[in-house]
C-alpha cells in the first residue's frame, strides 16, 4: 500500500455547478439541503452553505449538454419519503435503481443536473470495509 507524506492530503472544499441562472438553482438546492444562500458576486457565483457540503453555482453563457461527468450522491434516513419530497419540490425522476439489498433513485435538479439519493443505512453498509 502506498503511503503519503504529512500535509499531502486533500479535503473537499465545495462542489461547483455551472448554470445559466445560478440564483434560483442555488435557492432550490439550499431549500433541499437546509442551507443558506450567499450571493457576494451579484449572481455570477452563488454559494450554499450550512448543508451537508458547501455548494456553489457559477454563471455560464451556455448550459452544459449531455450526461454529467460528476454528480452528487446523497443519503437520507427515509429514502422513499425524501424522494417524494424532492419530486414535489421540482426534482425530476430519472429512475429507481438497485435491488432488495441496495436501492437508490436518480433525480435531476431544476437545471437538469443528475443526482442520486440512497438510504443512509444501506449506503453505509454498502461502502463498509469487510
Amino acid at each position: 500500500m502506498r503511503s503519503y507524506a504529512p500535509g499531502m492530503t486533500l479535503s473537499l472544499g465545495m462542489i461547483t455547478c455551472d448554470s445559466t441562472d445560478p440564483v434560483p438553482l442555488a435557492t432550490w438546492w439550499a431549500e433541499q439541503v437546509g442551507g443558506q444562500v450567499a450571493d457576494p458576486y451579484g449572481g455570477t457565483y452563488v454559494l450554499v452553505s450550512g448543508g451537508p457540503v458547501m455548494l456553489a453555482f457559477q454563471l455560464v453563457d451556455d448550459p452544459t449538454t449531455g450526461k454529467n461527468r460528476l454528480h452528487l450522491d446523497l443519503t437520507a434516513d427515509d429514502l422513499d419519503g425524501e424522494v417524494d419530497r424532492l419530486l414535489a419540490a421540482g426534482a425530476g425522476l430519472v429512475g429507481r435503481r438497485g435491488d432488495e439489498s441496495f436501492r437508490w433513485v436518480t433525480l435531476t435538479d431544476p437545471d437538469g443536473n443528475e443526482f442520486c439519493v440512497a438510504g443512509r443505512a444501506e449506503a453505509a453498509e454498502a461502502v463498509a470495509p469487510d
